[in-house]
Formats: structure tokens, sequence, C-alpha cells
């Protein structure tokens, strides 16, 4: 089964995610680099991939490095536990939510990199 999200833009949620950190007090330079962080996207890659209107398979298909780190990830998006999402796409979905979550409850940038 093809999910929906998997074929919208990731330029069309991106927005989402900025105000969701916003509205808690938080940047879109820290969306930005917990993106980067997750994705191994130079700033100027992960720009071109806004502009280009990727959708969410290609712009996870096409990320230079997933970040290790991120099997760290653990708890519930969505009522689901991210750890136990089997279509790999989708955990990487939700790990990306994950992370904008822990931002917006005012998480230190170290614990969400998992640094």
């Amino acid at each position: 089964m093809t999910h929906r999200i998997y074929k919208m833009s990731f330029a069309s949620v991106y927005p989402l995610y900025v105000a969701k950190a916003e509205r808690k007090g938080r940047t879109r330079a820290e969306v930005d680099r917990i993106i980067l962080w997750l994705t191994g996207f130079s700033p100027e890659a992960f720009a071109a991939q806004l502009a280009d209107k990727t959708d969410f398979e290609t712009f996870f298909a096409q990320a230079p490095r997933l970040n290790p780190a991120r099997a760290e990830i653990k708890g519930v998006v969505c009522g689901v536990r991210v750890e136990e999402i089997e279509d790999p796409l989708m955990r990487e979905i939700r790990y990306l939510d994950k992370l904008i979550d822990e931002l917006a409850k005012g998480k230190a940038m170290d614990k969400i990199l998992r640094a």
C-alpha cells in the first residue's frame, strides 16, 4: 500500500514543521538543522529539494546520508511507536515528525540530535 504522503511535496509540509516550531518559540534554523542532521543534505541541496517540490519518497531516496543515530529515535507519533514501523519510508517520515515534536516540546538541540 502506498501512503498518500509519499507523493506529497516535501515543500508543502515543510512550512507546517516550521510553524509548529515557531508557535513554541523555536526557529526555522532549528528545524533546518534537524532536517540536515537527519538526511545529510547540505543547506544548498536542501534548498534545491524545496525549490523542486520533491515528494517525500524522492526526498528520502535522494538524502545523501541518513544519520545512523536516527535509530536511537524512540517514542510515539500519531499513536504509533516509531521504532516499530515496518515500512522503511514511513519510519523515516515519522523520525522527522518525532524530532519536530521534540523541538516544539522545548527539548535541547543536543538531545534532539542524539549528541
